[in-house]
This record gives structure tokens, sequence and C-alpha cells, in this order.
């Protein structure tokens, strides 16, 4: 589905990406790790039109994502959680999730895609008139994601969804990482929770320093003996 080949980029004159390539196929999931400054962030934006790469390919589905501005490739079909979740917080949950419904083709059937999100997530539904910025930091994430899905992706990109949540909002953060795979999502994530992602993902690429370091099934790098002193603290 998205392929990446030979990714540089970078801002004002700093490099953050050195060749980067790597590849997601349609219903998997897959985590980008590695430590705080490793470039994690730029290639999601990188992916989502945000950031343009100095040199390299990219594709979804065979089509050209690089001649394609930022929300042409939201209307291609990739959707990006950013870091911190960025949740219009004076604005209520059902309209922030109207926000996420902008492109055309998601407006004409947002009564459909808020049905199913309200499905998806019954607590939203709950809050949807409560303001998005009084929401706790799990709802916020569950609200978030939402949001995300309401233009109907193909491909949904993960930040750092458990940033500066207490433990036990993390694995709920996880949990609802699971719920979406299981509704048959592609996921690309982004995580610095080493030990919690490779739970819940299919494959994992290691960035370090911008560079690809390692690949491989999430159980193989769980295993090993590296990563686990590097990042698992074990």
């Amino acid at each position: 589905m998205l392929q990446l080949i030979d990714i540089n980029a970078g801002y004002a004159g700093f490099q953050a990406l050195f060749g980067v390539s790597m590849q997601v196929a349609a219903g998997e999931a897959v985590a980008v790790i590695g430590a705080n400054g490793a470039g994690k962030t730029t290639l999601l934006r990188v992916i989502s039109g945000l950031l343009p790469p100095t040199s390299g390919r990219m594709t979804l589905e065979g089509r050209d994502l690089l001649t394609m501005p930022a929300h042409s490739i939201v209307a291609a079909g990739i959707a990006h959680v950013p870091e911190s979740r960025r949740l219009f917080p004076r604005l209520s949950v059902q309209e922030n999730l109207r926000m996420g419904a902008f492109i055309t083709a998601a407006r004409t059937r947002f009564p459909e895609r808020l049905e199913y999100v309200y499905r998806l997530f019954p607590r939203l539904k709950e809050r949807s008139s409560q303001l998005a910025g009084t929401l706790s930091g799990g709802e916020q994430q569950m609200c978030a994601i939402a949001r995300a899905l309401m233009s109907g992706p193909k491909l949904i990109l993960l930040d750092e969804p458990s940033m500066g949540l207490a433990p036990v909002v993390v694995r709920q953060v996880f949990d609802l990482v699971g719920r979406i795979r299981g509704e048959g999502y592609t996921v690309l994530i982004v995580e610095q929770n080493v030990r919690q992602v490779l739970k819940v993902v299919d494959r994992a690429y290691l960035l370090e320093v911008g560079r690809v370091k390692a690949q491989g099934a999430a159980s193989e790098l769980a295993a090993s003996d590296e990563i686990r002193a590097a990042y698992m603290g074990i």
C-alpha cells in the first residue's frame, strides 16, 4: 500500500532523515520505534505532506504522493493523528469530528461516519457536546483517533499516541489501537513505548538518528537483546 524509497528530509539546512526506505502492506500494523530525536515525527510529516522531502520516492497504492498537496493526500486515504493530539479545545467533541470529515467525500457521508465512530467509541457519543479541551487525556486521544477515522482513511498515521499519559491510560490507548486494527484499518504508528507497541503491531522499523537501523517482525525485535537493553530497560 505505502512505499517509501530512499527518503531524505530535514528543516532549514538540518537533515533529519537519511535514505529511509520502508513499506506498509494493506491490513498491516507497522511501528516505527526509536529514541526521541530519531526522526520519527519527521517521517510522519513527510508521509502526510506537511514536510516535502529533499529527495526520494513515496507512493500510496502506486500513486505518487510527492506531487500532491497535503489536503490531496488526505483525500487519497491517509489520515494523520498528530503528536499531542492537536484537538480544537474550544470546540465540542462532535465539532472536532466534523472537522475530520472536511474533505468533500467525507462531508457527504458525515452522518454515516459519525454513527460509525460513535459505535466504535461509545464514550465519545456520551460526551458529544462537551468541549474537547475538558476531556481526560485518554478521551482526547480517543477523540483524535475518531477524528482521523471520519475521513474514511485507508491508512492511519499515529504519532506518539501514549505521550504524556498515565500508565493506566497508556494501556487504554493501546487497546484503542487494537480496536481500530480489528476494524481492518492499516496503521503506521510512531512510538517511544517500545515494549507496549511491539505487542500490537505486525512489524517494526527501528530508526536511529534518521536512519533505519533494523527491521523485522515485532516478535523478533521484541526478543532482540540489543533492543531490549537499549529501549526496554531489560
